[in-house]
């Protein structure tokens, strides 16, 4: 095991976890019109002669943006030179930069298309579920990296039926709260409420905008997948001895309800910019722990099995 590209693995995560966080401030500060519609340009500028507050917020963002993938080809440059063919971790880390390729993609297109700022339309909002769940594939991809570049044993579905079953579908179950997560985010940065009584009446009213109406998926789908992933977590078997594996176990039940409350307090709190970012923070932590906790109780047996 290589010590310091492990490190290093793991930092490029935490790295691009940071990232996203940023991206999330970006879209609730309605900054994301900084630079106009220009990409990679910054209102037709390399760099901002004079910015303001929300051009710098959002050059920052497409900075860090670039240093992020920049650490992930020195990543994948690195696995390839330390890890002999056939090694898990070279799948990971191609996976990863194809993701974070297309998610500059994504993220261009958002700009490009001016689908930012003020901008209501559902096609917004289609390329904002889109952009959550590559966001999502990113930091599995990232994490599984780390982790098979620490000695964690490659996956294999033969004869796990059930444990790939629950699997299958707490995965699913995330993506489709992270979906009509950010689907809710954007209504309430584009619609935000003045009163809890207020915000509900708008959810519940047939003549409130889409985007607002459709926040209340969000809530019930994440209750349905926190109690999935508490019992399905649960029956779940770690292989002993893999210390990651049992710690990503004791953490998806722990986060899970964590995130629910941390959902229900951003509710009472009226969504304030920060709140969002932890709750964000929150899905991240819990996706990626997921993540391990899957590689973990799908890994080969050292007979290969």
């Amino acid at each position: 095991m290589n010590t310091k590209l492990v490190r290093f693995a793991w930092s490029v995560l935490i790295y691009n976890v940071l990232v996203i966080l940023w991206g999330a401030y970006v879209r609730a500060t309605g900054s994301g019109a900084g630079c106009g519609a220009h990409w990679p340009l910054c209102n037709g500028e390399v760099i901002p002669s004079a910015p303001g507050t929300k051009m710098l917020v959002e050059f920052s963002h497409r900075l860090t943006s670039g240093l992020a993938l920049l650490a992930v080809v020195v990543l994948l440059v690195w696995v390839y030179r330390a890890c002999g063919k056939g090694h898990p971790a070279r799948r990971g880390a191609a996976l990863a930069m194809i993701f974070v390729l297309t998610e500059a993609a994504v993220g261009a297109g958002l700009v490009l298309f001016q689908l930012v700022a003020d901008n209501a339309s559902m096609a917004r909002a289609m390329f904002m579920a889109v952009h959550q769940v590559n966001t999502f594939a990113l930091l599995a991809c990232l994490a599984l990296t780390a982790y098979w570049a620490a000695g964690g044993a490659d996956i294999t579905f033969a004869g796990r039926r059930m444990a790939v079953t629950i699997i299958i579908v707490a995965v699913l179950g995330m993506i489709g709260v992270a979906k009509s997560g950010a689907i809710a985010a954007l209504g309430d940065t584009l619609y935000p409420a003045t009163s809890i009584s207020a915000a509900l009446g708008a959810d519940l009213s047939a003549s409130s905008h889409l985007l607002i109406r459709l926040r209340l998926l969000h809530p019930a789908i994440a209750i349905a997948v926190v109690v999935l992933l508490s019992f399905g977590s649960a029956s779940l078997m770690v292989p002993p001895g893999n210390r990651i594996g049992t710690r990503a176990k004791r953490a998806v039940p722990a986060l899970a309800w964590i995130q629910l409350l941390g959902g229900f307090l951003n509710v009472w709190l009226l969504a304030p910019v920060w709140m969002q970012m932890v709750h964000l923070l929150l899905a991240d932590a819990l996706w990626v722990s997921l993540i391990l906790l899957s590689a973990a109780v799908l890994a080969k047996a050292p007979d290969g099995s």
